[in-house]
């Protein structure tokens, strides 16, 4: 899955909020919830990248990667908004 995939995917998640998705429970706890998990994830990459292999960093670096997509779309920031600040 490419990440503009993933962001394509989190838009359609926060739309059609499928019950028992933890992705559903992550957009009711709004930005608050998806942003102590993307805080989470972005310190255990961290940590990762200091002590662990290379398959755990890109392990973690795909969580952060999911949070940030979730956070774009419960936000309604696309990636061209992005792009532009690039």
């Amino acid at each position: 899955m490419t990440f503009e995939e993933m962001c394509e995917l989190a838009v359609r998640r926060k739309q059609e909020m499928p019950e028992g998705s933890y992705t559903t429970k992550l957009f009711q706890g709004g930005a608050h919830a998806i942003g102590k998990k993307l805080v989470e994830e972005a310190a255990e990459s961290w940590m990762a990248a200091r002590y662990e292999s290379r398959e755990a960093l890109a392990e973690e670096l795909s969580q952060v990667l999911y949070y940030v997509a979730c956070m774009m779309a419960e936000k309604d920031i696309s990636l061209e908004d992005v792009y532009r600040t690039l």
